[in-house]
């Protein structure tokens, strides 16, 4: 028998992808012992689409929210924790927060399980993900240290020891830290591919999300340096320019507006310091070359 694992799927309008997830899910060599998908209020197809499969499928259930619909950051874990309350199975070792704009190969969670069989201290775990363009799949970067949104997975020691997810903007990125802070580790591999049909941080248009990026990252307490460093990459992907400016725009909306972060001090300094010690190792190898 293959690692238990069971997955929660927050969905809005996916009438146009969540059909290439379930069956990405479906064709599994291991597949979950429970998948929960969570239709958060959709005004489109979505709903329809998943009960075909419901009524196939006697692992995956349907949970159906009223007039909820897209809310960034916390309204995404009240739909992942309003699932978790319909698992019936109580010995899993793996939970999933799995979105239903994504595809990847049959052998994906068969894959990422090795990885976390190989590594003890391994807590949170995702494959990469790409976008699909005319020119084949495009990379969306990110650091090996951060898992992927769109496909997190979480051993249950590190998920219960971090106190589960938070309901709010950031949650991430808060949920790497907790666990970094207890020792575990958090990865995403290359070589484990999952095809994101949107475009990460896209919903609304692209320069909404890098807006949203931004104001969320000053929340989170992102150190301005870092920040500004983050924009100045960001201008050169699409929209160039545009892109890393509304980005800092947005950063500088919430210090201006003074928001309060969301996490505490402790998690604040613990980021802070990761931040400057990865521009000093940036600076230190551009010196070398």
């Amino acid at each position: 028998m293959g690692t238990k694992y069971i997955i929660l799927s927050p969905v809005y309008n996916e009438e146009e992808f969540i059909e290439k997830t379930i069956n990405s899910v479906v064709s599994q060599t291991n597949r979950p012992v429970e998948w929960i998908i969570i239709n958060d209020g959709s005004t489109d197809q979505t709903k329809n689409i998943i009960e075909k499969y419901v009524s196939k499928i006697q692992w995956i259930k349907l949970v159906n929210r009223s007039t909820i619909g897209y809310r960034p950051g916390h309204g995404v874990v009240d739909a992942f924790y309003d699932g978790l309350s319909k698992i019936k199975s109580t010995d899993w070792e793996f939970i999933v927060k799995l979105d239903g704009d994504v595809s990847f190969n049959e052998i994906y969670f068969e894959e990422i399980f090795k990885k976390f069989a190989e590594n003890a201290r391994l807590g949170i775990a995702s494959g990469k993900t790409y976008y699909p363009s005319k020119n084949g799949l495009i990379l969306e970067d990110c650091p090996d240290y951060h898992a992927r949104g769109p496909s997190k997975i979480y051993k249950r020691e590190c998920f219960e020891q971090i106190g589960g997810l938070k309901s709010t903007l950031g949650w991430d990125t808060i949920d790497e830290l907790q666990a970094q802070m207890h020792g575990w580790e958090t990865r995403s591999y290359k070589e484990l591919i999952i095809v994101h049909h949107r475009r990460m941080a896209s919903r609304g248009g692209i320069s909404k999300g890098n807006y949203r990026v931004g104001y969320t990252a000053y929340k989170l307490g992102y150190h301005p340096l870092y920040m500004i460093m983050r924009s100045i990459y960001r201008m050169i992907d699409r929209p160039f320019i545009v892109g890393g400016l509304v980005l800092f725009y947005g950063y500088l909306k919430a210090a201006l507006k003074r928001e309060k972060y969301v996490v505490d001090k402790e998690t604040v300094n613990y980021l802070r310091h990761r931040q400057l010690k990865s521009l000093f190792n940036l600076g230190k190898f551009i010196r070398n070359k």
